[in-house]
């Protein structure tokens, strides 16, 4: 894992990721200092999944993708995008839940919880069922935000229901890609 995240980019799309990781810290240290100690929280639950998607070695495009994706929903937050613009959290969930499904089931594959089996709807359900567990944890986090720590964090039935189902469909549809294609750099270095 260390190995992945010493190695150096090679490629134009690892540089760029590498860049968007540099400078997700660089708005998370700033946020510390110009923003609401929410804002600067809700910025750097980012952080651990952009380093880990180099850690793990993903493909350049999906470790940017995850990178960008990750870190414009914690930002679409602190901008209330999610409520300026109509379904926007709804595309958020879906694409955010689907790179992090993405990411759970390289661990779940690197950790030995889930043996090679050679079957292609493994990661279909697999992929599926995190993305599922993520979403419900998430749901979670934004309901005792709202219970314990402020009540401007928007939170209703049919909003959690929603952003659920967004984050399925989003897991399933990564699922059905990791089922036909490989998510990780063949020449990445092992646990």
């Amino acid at each position: 894992m260390y190995a992945n995240l010493q190695r150096p980019p090679r490629t134009p799309v690892e540089w760029t990721a590498d860049v968007v990781r540099a400078v997700a810290i660089l708005i998370v240290l700033v946020s510390s200092f110009a923003l609401p100690a929410t804002d600067t929280a809700v910025l750097s639950m980012a952080l651990p999944a952009v380093m880990l998607s180099r850690m793990l070695g993903l493909r350049s495009g999906l470790d940017l993708v995850t990178c960008v994706t990750v870190f414009v929903a914690a930002g679409s937050n602190v901008l209330d995008l999610y409520r300026a613009w109509t379904g926007w959290d709804l595309v958020v969930h879906a694409a955010c839940t689907g790179v992090l499904a993405a990411v759970a089931l390289i661990v779940l594959k690197d950790s030995g919880v889930i043996a090679p089996t050679g079957r292609r709807r493994t990661p279909i359900v697999v992929a599926t069922i995190a993305g599922l567990a993520l979403s419900a944890v998430w749901e979670m986090v934004e309901w005792f935000g709202y219970r314990f720590i402020t009540d401007s964090i928007f939170v209703t039935y049919d909003d959690t229901i929603g952003d659920m189902a967004a984050g399925g469909i989003g897991a399933l549809i990564v699922g059905i890609l990791a089922s036909r294609i490989r998510l990780t750099r063949s020449d990445r270095a092992a646990l």
